[in-house]
């Protein structure tokens, strides 16, 4: 009898070392629960337990509840989630609970450096640390998620035609953190800031059983989406790009956090400012999460590290069995490469959008 998806293994590629890891989930067994029997026989338990208030509820009994950990006990966890204290830029000899661990933040120059080619303008970075997939709206592509993960209208905004029109046929990257993961997003690209705005909505969970369980369920969570043009002075030339961070189960809060220089000076994010690929830019408070980035057509070409690694046969995916079709993440670090410049021809006609 075949194992039903959200019991079977979910397993990931390391990036640095090409092998395959089998990832612990977290409260995997509650979240199969809530997706199958709570889903189908209350609904009403169901939606109490994705709504925002039981999310916060849940991430303060887990991470502020108990309070005054010893430093054996924060040396202890940093072990099993595999944390390297050295990289830490806080004081962590001030660190009393569970929300300072996953608010960590981290010497992101030297544990995190930027890709070192010589001609990077035209390179994205990743948002973060986390598990990446990635692929198109057009239907042509072999990598074609829409209306998988999410529906790309609403995952934007239904009311917003400009962005709709600008990423007609584009193509997405999907970033899923893990609990133990470092939860600052940095910016992925040089740029502007052309629009900012929040959408309310749920806080599903993201784990990939849930995830293959609900329809589009990252297109129902509360979310907080950057438009960035990075066709200006110092961008980095590959158009618009939608960033789009998403509050999955346990986090309470999206919060934009802007630092030109290490974590200094923080700066909320707004229409016309710059940022610099690379830098900070927001923070999820905390649990898990899924950050998504939106290209226009034909502008980016992803690694083709992270493309090979979808469809190998070695691991087994939770996402591959779910929607009949090869999407093994790869396990990608914060400010790495993850994508380049596609270079368009003089006669391109591609241009800006005006509605």
């Amino acid at each position: 009898m075949k194992m039903p998806h959200h019991h079977s293994p979910h397993q990931y590629i390391d990036r640095e070392t090409g092998s395959v890891q089998t990832e612990s989930l977290c409260a995997d067994s509650l979240i199969a629960w809530m997706y199958d029997s709570a889903r189908e026989n209350a609904r009403w338990l169901f939606n109490a337990l994705i709504s925002r208030r039981f999310s916060k509820m849940l991430a303060w009994i887990h991470y502020d509840l108990r309070r005054y950990l010893r430093p054996r006990e924060i040396q202890r966890i940093f072990r099993s989630l595999h944390i390297e204290p050295g990289d830490i830029a806080d004081d962590i000899s001030g660190y009393i609970c569970l929300r300072d661990i996953f608010e960590r933040k981290i010497r992101y120059a030297t544990c995190r450096p930027m890709p070192s080619a010589e001609d990077t303008a035209g390179v994205v970075t990743s948002p973060a640390d986390a598990r990446m997939l990635v692929g198109s709206f057009s239907e042509i592509s072999g990598f074609f998620i829409k209306e998988k993960f999410f529906d790309g209208t609403h995952l934007i905004g239904a009311d917003k035609s400009k962005w709709l029109t600008a990423f007609r046929k584009g193509d997405a990257a999907i970033f899923r953190l893990t609990p133990d993961k470092y939860h600052y997003n940095h910016a992925p690209v040089s740029g502007t800031v052309a629009d900012y705005y929040h959408i309310s909505g749920r806080c599903h969970s993201c784990n990939p059983g849930a995830v293959v369980r609900a329809v589009t369920p990252l297109s129902e969570n509360q979310r907080a989406v950057t438009i960035l043009d990075t066709d200006t002075d110092g961008g980095s030339r590959v158009g618009y790009v939608a960033m789009i961070e998403i509050a999955a189960m346990m986090i309470g809060d999206i919060v934009s956090c802007y630092s030109d220089v290490a974590y200094d000076h923080p700066r909320a994010l707004h229409v016309g400012m710059k940022i610099r690929r690379g830098q900070p830019q927001s923070l999820y408070r905390p649990g898990s999460s899924t950050t998504v980035l939106i290209f226009e057509k034909g502008r980016v070409r992803f690694s083709e590290d992270i493309r090979r690694n979808m469809t190998r046969l070695d691991a087994v995916s939770r996402y591959s069995c779910g929607f009949g079709l090869p999407l093994v993440e790869t396990d990608v670090r914060v400010r790495s490469e993850i994508a380049r410049r596609i270079t368009l021809p003089a006669s391109s006609s591609i241009g800006k959008i005006n509605l």
